[in-house]
């Protein structure tokens, strides 16, 4: 007779798992649905044979439990066989916070919630008998991991995944069950990976700089490779010779670079989220749909504490049943007050509004502007500086914008966000105020905000606004990014990466909307200048286009500015082998540094591509002028300098 059947529900399915190994670590056997119940069996024989042949009944207790209408026979049966408790016959160990009602109230219980691993694992062993006992047996079930169970609720030895999981997550239950079953296809082992790894792959560069970042806590020794793309290969070979990892591509937009990421390999598993359907040849996809109208109700009143289900499902109608919306309302309505019923009049009403200004933007729904308008007009009257900050923070990118970012740049800001930005606790009052309305997230002194979230306040905002903020915002990342030659100086390259999402995203609409040009084109040079060398070539070449571009309508073609995109420019097509573009480019840069400062003041010098004896004469020339000039610790002269160097020795003749 089996000693332990394993009754839960599958929102709980990781701590059945661990208490099954467990529990046959110390030689116990147990009949669990996630091992044991395979495809083709009767599920309903398969239970009913559980409940009879298993001598206990371990039940996994969690509010989804006691609310499920499947697990109560499982219980029961349990209960059934031994009313009074003499032979201990079921077991429940709590595992999240739940209230105990009815048959179950005056059961005992093995209590795991707060506690750590080692702790929960005493309890287990001291709760199933008196005395603690060794193993007359090795465990017997065939199906275990390969690596011992993770303990739910304890972090995997590398671990970047977002923080702030909400409580007040509802339903998905079928789609949590399609997704584990489609990682779990061709794996006769649970998903309890050690490693759970999360990259940003909306931006190529980022996607390389997050895989690439991976090297230092893998300790891989191309970890301080100055060549990015060694390090994204070492990577890769180490996932694939590895076992046990979750590997999450956040956002990705572009199936074919996003493959050449994933490791070819049945060692690990890989999720992509993204709005591209088309990943069929990449991924099997699971499409993400609104919110059942059941769980959108459910949710209502969770968040809310408002048990009005007759209002929950005409707002839950109105909100479309889209999660993002329903948040929203839900964050509203616990920071102000009210009801559900009169949230959803002022809905109504705002959505009238929203309506005469025009059609809807084709980027996001209608319902979830009308909700967050509700917010943005609440913020405006208690917090102003939250205001500010939202409209600044709509022009950086979404993730991990660094809140020294803002507060060491106060000179930049207008009032109220100055003065707070200034003052830390003035600065916490309006983050906290955009948090509790649950318009941002924060993290480690970062703020995260919905990509949704900063194109309706970016809607929202008058074209001149709109213009200020945007040109606030490059002026800011331009005065943080590294200047100078960053190819030299690999104690930038930290801060370069950290702000690399943040200077592409406000260069980007400078650049739209026609603003912030010298700001704009920097960044775009600079963040070129950074992936050059970590040897992303073709990206660098890209950021040198639009710093060119930038630099050509605002100033014209032949200003010394442009001359120095045009030199950069001409590097990177050196990188690439197009020598000939390179030399056009040299030859250009070189002609409008003469056209405006004579022939002793040259910028930038013409390298003779294959001629090095015209090279070296030609950077000598330069850096005898720039010594002259500019001193030996500028940052042309060191650039110049090492040009030179970087030639080499000459060739002996013949």
């Amino acid at each position: 007779m089996t000693d332990f059947f394993i009754s839960y529900n599958h929102a709980d399915q990781s701590w059945a798992e661990w208490i099954a190994w467990q529990l046959e670590q110390a030689g116990f056997t147990t009949v669990i649905q996630a091992w044991d119940f395979r495809p083709g069996s009767n599920f309903i024989l398969e239970m009913q044979r559980a409940a009879a042949e298993c001598e206990r009944t371990i039940a996994v207790l969690s509010p989804n439990y006691l609310a499920s209408l499947f697990t109560q026979p499982e219980w029961a049966a349990a209960l059934a066989r031994d009313p009074t408790g003499a032979k201990r016959a079921l077991v429940p160990i709590r595992v999240r916070e739940c209230e105990l009602k009815g048959l179950l109230a005056p059961v005992v219980y093995i209590d795991f919630v707060g506690v750590d691993e080692p702790t929960a694992k005493q309890r287990l062993l001291d709760g199933i008998h008196r005395e603690r006992r060794v193993p007359v047996k090795p465990p017997a079930f065939p199906r275990v991991p390969l690596t011992p169970a993770r303990f739910p609720g304890a972090l995997p030895r590398i671990w970047n995944i977002p923080p702030n999981r909400n409580p007040n997550f509802t339903g998905r239950e079928e789609l949590i069950e399609s997704l584990r079953d489609a990682l779990a296809e061709h794996k006769a082992a649970a998903l309890t990976q050690p490693q759970a790894i999360w990259v940003r792959a909306e931006e190529t560069a980022t996607l390389a700089a997050d895989y690439a970042r991976l090297a230092q806590p893998l300790n891989l020794p191309e970890k301080d490779a100055q060549d990015q793309r060694i390090m994204v290969d070492a990577v890769r070979d180490q996932l694939r010779a590895s076992a046990d990892w979750l590997l999450i591509f956040d956002n990705a937009t572009d199936p074919a670079e996003v493959s050449g990421y994933i490791p070819q390999c049945d060692c690990g598993n890989v999720i992509i989220t993204s709005r591209n359907p088309a990943w069929r040849r990449v991924a099997k996809p699971l499409p993400v749909e609104v919110l059942p109208r059941a769980q959108a109700i459910e949710f209502l009143g969770k968040r809310t504490g408002d048990k009005d289900a007759d209002a929950a499902d005409k707002l839950a109608k109105a909100l479309g049943d889209l999660p993002l919306a329903l948040e929203q309302a839900g964050a509203y309505i616990e920071e102000r007050g009210g009801s559900l019923a009169a949230y959803l009049a002022l809905f109504q009403q705002h959505a009238r509004e929203l309506l005469k200004r025009g059609a809807p933007s084709p980027d996001y729904p209608a319902t979830v502007a009308t909700t967050w308008e509700i917010a943005f007009q609440q913020i405006e009257k208690d917090a102003p500086a939250g205001t500010d900050l939202l409209n600044l923070c709509a022009f950086f990118a979404p993730d991990d914008i660094p809140q020294p970012l803002i507060t060491d740049h106060s000179n930049l800001l207008p009032a109220p966000l100055a003065q707070a930005a200034a003052d830390p606790i003035k600065f916490d009052d309006a983050v906290s105020a955009l948090r509790r309305y649950s318009l941002i997230q924060t993290g480690d002194a970062t703020i995260s905000i919905h990509r949704l979230v900063q194109a309706v306040a970016r809607d929202r905002m008058a074209g001149e606004a709109r213009k200020s903020w945007a040109e606030r915002a490059a002026k800011i990342v331009s005065d943080a990014y590294p200047g100078g030659d960053i190819t030299t100086d690999p104690a930038s390259w930290a801060l370069c990466a950290d702000l690399l999402p943040h200077a592409l995203a406000v260069a980007g609409y400078a650049a739209e909307l026609g603003v912030a040009a010298e700001p704009s084109a920097y960044l775009f040079n600079q963040a070129g200048l950074y992936l050059q060398v970590r040897a992303q070539i073709a990206e660098a070449k890209q950021l040198f286009e639009r710093a060119l571009a930038t630099d050509e309508a605002a100033f014209g073609p032949n200003h010394p500015n442009v001359a120095i995109r045009v030199n950069n420019l001409g590097s990177v097509l050196q990188d690439l082998g197009d020598l000939a573009g390179a030399r056009h480019a040299f030859e250009r840069a070189l002609a409008i540094d003469e056209a405006a400062f004579g022939a002793n003041h040259q910028q930038v010098v013409l390298r003779d591509l294959g001629d090095l004896a015209a090279a070296r004469h030609a950077f000598e020339r330069a850096l005898k002028i720039c010594r002259e000039f500019l001193g030996e610790e500028h940052p042309n002269t060191r650039i110049v300098k090492g040009n030179l160097e970087g030639l080499g020795p000459l060739p002996a003749d013949g």
